[in-house]
């Protein structure tokens, strides 16, 4: 996958001593030519480099050997002083100005020149001992001959450097892995900034997955860097590496170079080893060297850009981005799916459901009783002033009126949100917020369950009109406007998972401190009562995001003392966040509970048909939310990632390792049902039994981690992959998840409310997440068969020259004489059989309405069957039996000269893959028949100017014609004949639902 790099890379210190120095910092311009600009390093092939760069040397010498002595002089005579002295002893040259003898000018200078030189020399000598000190430095590099000894000099660009530890970084360098196994690595910027506390800094996430450092050198990888900068805190950049097709396309051709030394050994041993035998071997690595496709890389790279392209002009997936355009075929082999929920399975719009008063809840079919109770209370004569408060000591019990007007009060006031008043897409606060016009009101809030709150306030009557720093103004049902002054407010935290606000009404005077918050910290603020929990677990259940809403009456003396203290605390030096903590928490007891509010976020369009495919398609989908155990259940069922009438084991809170023992014995029992743990859990079951609860887990049909961290999620992924070596996917659409979806192979972003942190950390950019399902099971298989095929029909098209080759070598006692030289063996991989093998990029076995239709079809590519040691074999032994057999046959059926056979043979073998083409396309497109008939054309052409290898009135014989023909037809029709029998008695599966 592709990794942004967020983070500055590791740099090498930077010299300040004003002077031009000649260094080898690789942000540095190429030996003084041309302007910064963006480059792109190959991992480990310093070859590759697209530029040259300077040597990784350090130069703080003013001078080299031929500049020092025209340098010095130059730098003492710059002076006006020494400039004044030469004249002098210049001028006693002359004879009319002659005052005495030169040396009585010339050996003072001379003195002060040669001490001067002396100096300068010294100073040289002692700069180019450090320098080389620090340049001579050793360390370790890796490379295909192991790990080798290098001079800190001898670094280049792309080098992959081992930096001990305690060892200064050499070079700016990319931290691609560690030894440590958390993939933490500390180090100092005192060279750079002068700071010499250590720092944090994190690998790339698939690189550091490797298990050893060689593995380095296994992948095909390369880092995309930013032009140079003088900024030593920032870096952007983008890391990429060639994904697990790519792995296996290398394996193959490892067992080709294998196959290619075994062939030349063999055709040097069948001539006894006779002569200079060991040049007989190179010169057969050479013969057979298109053994290994040097046009495999080409192609793949061409088929994946112009998959990504029809990925991005999919019109049924509109607003997809490829920002990594190397791995689309990692799309067809997904076994494992890790989401997000709040904004990726869920809309992260949320919709008011619920109120509950303890004794009375009211739903959605029941707000009309909430308005009516709420108009009530600022309309009934008993209820005329409705913020007026019965005595602390009476204890009446309340009317049900009063109790839901101020429960909505409640939510009416402890918030953020701002009315904003818009007119003709303008703000225009001097008009519209005059008359607070409902049509123009937009609520503004950084959290979209307060804006929910709002809205379903203002439609029982109580109405948010009007908010700045210190007032905040709400509309009864009647029309009358309540001003309220903000006291002090104390903003929402992840760590406090609350938020308080004080107000003074302004009708009344009397100061009220509302809070709402979580329930987990609300049950030990609000009055003891005997249903909050409960209450608050049946409400998650349903899949509702609960608050807890209290409130505490102040007198004004409570409220003034209050404040000197807050003032107080705010104004410390030392340990401030803590006393205005403690102050603000001597409020925080015995509050009121007023109501529970519960809120509902709804699922993404089309999220269950997409969930019903991806587990048809046999991927198992995990979700990690931050959310409550109930809420993400509740979620779950609903999205129908848990199906009905499958079981659920709830994890038991754990914090031992003996209760993770007794409770991993309890999950173990259970077959075949979904798992549902919590972050702390999972946290504890990792840290003592992480193979055995990762063995467990991955049996599941489906997996919700909640209260998960962004560091859990990412962990997750990684277990995935080191304890199954499937793929993983991980989607999400906030910044919470780039860590996740970084880590997985394959990342996709969803674009949402949370910002595109996510989207543009990913290897794919969605709008909606029932975009997945096409995107995996359309676009994802076709690239993935599209690959195979491709690749193993290059191999196939080199093979079969290279069989020809030796059965030609063979029948002429082992000759390492090569059977086509010149333009015929160039324009074979190119201009006559190019176009017709590159268009099975357009190849589909399947419309992609029955892809989507039947996601069963996607599992057949889980066991990687369409690119495997078994289909790399038969095309082996196609490649063989089709190369003999045209070979053999121009050797029998030439009739006197050389030149026949290689007409004959040449002809043969281009029609041969072009039929072969034919016979592997499953559905034909257009563009196809005109690649099959402009390389037949190119090639019918191109004999006019080949009279050098082909006789041209021999290829305008009936006997040639005749002879080509059955060649070809020998070589092709047994193979058409096979797949016809294939498809007649054992059809694969597309193939039925195709008929």
């Amino acid at each position: 996958m592709t990794d942004n790099i967020p983070l500055q890379p590791v740099r090498r210190p930077k010299r300040h001593d004003g002077k031009h120095r000649n260094g080898c910092c690789p942000w540095s311009r190429c030996c003084g030519m041309g302007d910064f600009r963006p480059r792109t390093v190959w991992l480990g092939h310093p070859e590759k480099r697209e530029q040259r760069y300077p040597r990784n040397v350090i130069n703080n010498q003013k001078y080299n050997f031929f500049t020092f002595l025209p340098g010095v002089l130059f730098n003492q005579f710059k002076y006006f002083f020494n400039l004044y002295f030469l004249l002098l002893a210049c001028s006693q040259f002359v004879k009319e100005l002659r005052l005495g003898a030169l040396y009585t000018y010339w050996v003072p200078l001379g003195l002060v020149l040669i001490i001067t030189i002396m100096r300068e020399a010294v100073e040289e000598i002692r700069c180019y001992l450090r320098d080389k000190e620090v340049n001579s430095q050793i360390y370790s590099k890796l490379s295909t001959r192991g790990t080798v000894k290098v001079k800190s000099s001898g670094i280049q660009v792309g080098d992959l450097i081992i930096v001990e530890k305690n060892q200064r970084v050499p070079a700016d360098m990319i931290f691609l892995r560690t030894s440590e196994r958390n993939g933490s690595c500390f180090l100092r910027t005192d060279q750079l900034d002068g700071e010499t506390d250590w720092k944090l800094r994190l690998p790339v996430a698939c690189t550091q997955r490797l298990p050893t450092a060689a593995d380095l050198l296994q992948i095909r990888s390369y880092v995309y860097a930013e032009e140079p900068n003088i900024d030593i805190h920032n870096f952007i950049g983008t890391f990429t590496r060639v994904g697990l097709f790519d792995l296996e396309v290398n394996c193959l051709t490892k067992i080709l170079f294998g196959a290619l030394v075994v062939v030349s050994l063999v055709m040097v041993a069948l001539q006894h080893f006779a002569g200079r035998w060991y040049l007989q071997i190179f010169r057969f690595l050479l013969l057979f060297s298109h053994i290994v496709p040097i046009s495999l890389r080409v192609n793949l790279d061409m088929g994946k850009m112009v998959f990504s392209w029809m990925i991005k002009k999919d019109s049924k997936i509109p607003g997809t981005v490829v920002r990594a355009s190397t791995i689309p075929e990692q799309l067809g082999r997904i076994s494992y799916l890790l989401t997000d929920k709040t904004g990726t399975l869920t809309q992260n719009e949320m919709v008011f459901r619920r109120l509950h008063l303890g004794t009375v809840a009211y739903g959605m079919d029941s707000m009309d009783e909430v308005q009516s109770h709420v108009f009530s209370a600022y309309t009934q004569p008993t209820h005329d002033a409705p913020a007026s408060r019965a005595p602390a000591a009476t204890k009446v019990r309340k009317s049900i009126i009063s109790r839901v007007h101020e429960a909505v009060k409640a939510i009416a006031l402890v918030h953020n949100v701002t009315p904003v008043y818009e007119s003709n897409g303008v703000t225009d606060q001097a008009e519209a917020e005059q008359h607070y016009e409902d049509t123009c009101r937009v609520y503004q809030a950084s959290s979209p369950d307060e804006v929910s709150l709002v809205q379903w306030t203002e439609s029982v009557g109580l109405t948010l009109v009007g908010r700045d720093q210190s007032s905040m103004q709400l509309r009864t049902p009647t029309g009358q406007i309540l001003n309220f002054t903000i006291l002090q407010i104390f903003p929402f935290t992840y760590e406090s998972k609350r938020m308080g606000i004080i107000v003074r009404d302004e009708s009344t005077g009397e100061i009220t401190f509302y809070m709402k918050g979580a329930d987990v910290v609300m049950a030990g603020i609000v009055q003891y009562n005997d249903w909050l929990e409960e209450e608050c677990g049946n409400m998650a259940r349903e899949g509702l995001r609960v608050l807890v809403v209290s409130k505490k009456s102040l007198t004004e003396e409570q409220y003034q003392d209050f404040e000197a203290r807050y003032v107080q605390a705010k104004l410390s030096v030392h340990d401030r966040s803590l006393k205005v903590a403690t102050v603000i928490e001597s409020l925080e007891m015995e509050m009121e509970l007023l109501c529970l509010t519960g809120v509902e976020d709804q699922l993404q369009t089309d999220v269950r048909p997409t969930l019903e495919i991806l587990r048809n398609a046999g991927i198992k989908v995990w979700m990690l939310t931050g959310d409550k155990l109930e809420t993400a259940t509740c979620t779950a069922k609903n999205a129908h990632l848990i199906t009905r009438n499958q079981d659920i084991h709830i994890f038991r809170p754990v914090t031992t390792r003996g209760e993770a023992h007794l409770e991993l014995n309890a999950f173990r029992r259970k077959h075949d049902c979904a798992l549902v743990i919590s972050g702390d859990s999972l946290e504890v079951c990792l840290k003592y039994y992480e193979y055995e609860f990762m063995e467990l887990a991955c049996q599941c049909p489906a997996v919700v981690c909640c209260r998960c961290t962004p560091t859990q999620k990412a962990q997750i992924v990684r277990l995935l992959q080191e304890r199954t070596g499937k793929l993983t996917c991980a989607v999400g659409d906030g910044g919470n998840d780039v860590s996740m979806i970084q880590e997985a192979d394959c990342g996709v972003g969803v674009e949402g409310k949370e910002g595109k942190q996510a989207s543009l950390a990913a290897d794919f950019s969605v709008t909606q997440f029932k975009h997945l399902g096409r995107l995996l099971m359309v676009h994802g298989r076709n690239s993935y068969k599209r690959s195979a095929a491709l690749s193993q029909f290059v191999i196939h098209r080199s093979l079969c020259i290279s069989t020809m080759q030796a059965v030609f070598s063979s029948v002429f006692y082992f000759a390492s004489v090569p059977l086509y030289q010149g333009f015929l063996i160039i324009g074979y991989s190119t201009i006559y059989t190019m176009f017709p093998v590159f268009s099975l990029v357009l190849d589909k076995d399947v419309k992609s309405e029955v892809a989507m239709l039947y996601p069963e079809l996607y599992k057949d590519l889980l066991k990687g069957r369409p690119l495997s040691f078994k289909t790399f074999l038969i095309w082996v032994l196609i490649s063989i039996y089709q190369g003999s057999i045209i070979m053999y046959g121009a050797l029998l059926l030439f009739e006197s000269e050389f030149v026949h056979i290689v007409a004959i043979s040449f002809t043969s073998l281009i029609l041969t893959e072009l039929l072969m083409v034919a016979l592997t396309i499953q559905t034909w497109h257009w563009l196809m028949i005109v690649g099959e008939l402009l390389s037949l054309a190119c090639y019918v052409a191109s004999l006019v100017f080949l009279h050098e290898f082909i006789d041209v009135y021999f290829i305008a014989t009936v006997s040639f014609l005749w002879k080509v023909t059955v060649i070809t037809l020998v070589s092709c029709l047994p193979l058409y004949i096979l797949k016809y029998l294939r498809r007649r008695f054992s059809p694969p599966n597309y193939s039925k639902l195709t008929s």
